[in-house]
């Protein structure tokens, strides 16, 4: 903190700790950090290094369970640990602002968009009904909602996900905080829509002259953004400074351990594509059947438009587009999952309803969310086993043998056989997902979003894991992902789809470096270009930026 900024201080906060109040557990020790007026602060770790406790400790959000153990946290020179009752409901959205992690459970999903943004307005303003409704239909239109009228007698599910969270950010900037505190707030976003939420966020905090406290896992998103960052690990801040500084040349281990799980490309290789392919989608069309009324049925809608991809032996096909795209509807299309209203997928030169069985056998597939793909009524060794109930040449023996030994291959032996999915991280539980879809030993794989829930270490293992495991087996896979970076790490080719269509395909090399089509520039530009120095650091440049 220099002198300059030393003087404008909003928030201090002084060896602040948590505690588990029945065990004494501490889950946050001695943190400490200063933000000035109108500066961009971030604070990144892993899950479960205490982050987001620590800054719920501010505005008393803490769960029960949870209880402050020591330290001090004063804003404009006030002690908000201490505030209760009228003084902290006036500090809470009036003076503090939070944007959540998931805006789908931060609105009440039984409430109109108006009714919810006006709330704040009642409370901690005296404007009339009428002004309120102004003020609130300007603030909807400068977050980029199209119709801001008829939003406001609209329901959050009406909306997806990058303009819930546009529509959160409205409703706290409504009341022009001194601070506001983003936590994770564009996680479950695609990269486009991200950066979009980002640059929307920062150029209305400027205009206000707002504080942004940045919470993240996402270390180039929090690098583009902040000046100054914290870096924390179970519950203890390892290292801060500028952000700048920080990343090029890192001190602590934990941090460098950070920066070297961010995804680099990989080394490019040579896929034999003058052979018949493992995998041939021609002409796909799909048609969901429109919205039915009282008295009628919709139109349809049409998801896909005569999409067409090859996906070779051995070959890494990376799908990647943004929300609303299609990629994932073909995706399952391919895998048998949503039937196709029109065109031909075959399979090693065959159609693939010559025989369904065998293509069902050598297709797999990894899901976004291991959670809800995994029976949590079966143990860990049962549902790697039960993908093996219908390979006809395996005993109950061998069925048993096979699923310990693919359990060891992800890195999940010794006792892990024997635990339900609620005992595992979001981690291991992918590592099970991938255990069942190779147990098979698959010819072809598809692999929607697999770690795009995952802390950037986390990811990194499962990238390394799934890396490692087509090495071995040569298996074909279609890597569906909105996370380029994720993407240039593991992909041979590059398939960009708009729109339910494929715009443009290549290598990896071409698409990332030299792409042509204006829709995949605006991806790659979301993300950054990494490089690793000599001091463990990493130098972030942004891609197609001047």
């Amino acid at each position: 903190m220099t002198s300059e900024t030393a003087e404008n201080i909003l928030l201090s906060v002084r060896g602040l700790s948590l505690e588990v109040v029945r065990s004494g557990h501490r889950v946050v020790k001695d943190v400490s950090f200063d933000i000035a007026a109108g500066e961009i602060f971030g604070i990144v770790g892993e899950s479960g290094s205490g982050k987001t406790l620590a800054t719920r400790a501010l505005i008393s959000l803490l769960p029960q369970a949870i209880g402050v153990a020591g330290g001090a946290a004063t804003y404009k020179g006030r002690d908000v640990l201490a505030m209760k009752g009228r003084e902290l409901r006036a500090l809470r959205g009036a003076e503090i602002g939070v944007v959540f992690q998931e805006p789908m459970t931060s609105l009440n999903p039984s409430m109109t968009i108006g009714r919810q943004l006006e709330e704040g307005l009642v409370l901690h303003t005296k404007l009339s009904p009428d002004e309120r409704r102004v003020r609130i239909i300007d603030m909807l239109k400068r977050v980029g909602i199209r119709d801001p009228e008829g939003a406001l007698t609209s329901y959050p599910h009406e909306f997806s996900g990058g303009m819930r969270q546009r529509i959160m950010l409205a409703s706290v900037m409504l009341l022009k905080p001194a601070l506001l505190i983003a936590d994770e707030p564009t996680t479950a976003l695609d990269a486009v829509i991200q950066r979009d939420v980002m640059e929307l966020m920062v150029e209305l905090t400027r205009a206000e002259g707002t504080a942004v406290l940045l919470i993240s896992h996402d270390l180039p998103m929090v690098a583009r953004y902040t000046n100054r960052i914290v870096v924390m690990e179970k519950g203890a801040v390892v290292e801060q400074g500028r952000t700048e500084d920080l990343l090029e040349a890192p001190q602590h281990p934990y941090t460098k351990k950070l920066l070297s799980s961010l995804p680099f490309r990989s080394e490019t290789r040579r896929v034999d594509t003058a052979r018949v392919p493992m995998v041939s989608a021609r002409n796909i069309v799909v048609d969901y059947a429109g919205r039915k009324s009282l008295l009628k049925r919709g139109s349809p809608k049409r998801a896909l438009h005569g999409v067409s991809v090859d996906i070779h032996e051995g070959e890494v096909v990376g799908l990647v587009g943004g929300s609303g795209s299609g990629k994932t509807t073909l995706g399952r299309t391919i895998a048998g999952l949503v039937k196709e209203s029109g065109g031909d997928i075959r399979f090693q030169g065959r159609s693939r309803d010559e025989d369904w069985r065998d293509y069902r056998l050598n297709c797999q597939m990894v899901f976004q969310d291991p959670y809800s793909s995994l029976d949590p009524r079966m143990t860990i060794q049962a549902l790697v086993e039960e993908a093996l109930r219908l390979v006809l040449d395996l005993d109950g023996d061998a069925r048993r043998k096979r699923a310990l030994e693919t359990l060891e291959e992800v890195g999940l032996g010794g006792d892990y056989a024997n635990r339900y999915p609620h005992e595992l991280s979001g981690g291991q539980r992918q590592r099970v997902a991938i255990a069942r879809a190779i147990a098979r030993r698959p010819r072809f794989l598809i692999a929607d979003e697999p770690v795009s829930a995952l802390d950037v270490t986390v990811r990194a293992q499962v990238l390394e894991l799934f890396s490692n495991l087509q090495k071995r087996y040569g298996f074909s896979c279609l890597f569906i992902s909105h996370d380029l970076g994720v993407v240039e790490q593991v992909a041979d080719r590059v398939v960009v789809m708009q729109d339910g269509r494929i715009i443009e395909e290549g290598d990896r090399d071409t698409i990332f470096d030299n792409p042509k089509e204006a829709y995949t520039r605006r991806l790659l530009s979301a993300i950054p270009a990494l490089d690793q120095n000599e001091k463990g650091g990493v130098t972030l440049k942004w891609r197609l930026e001047n």
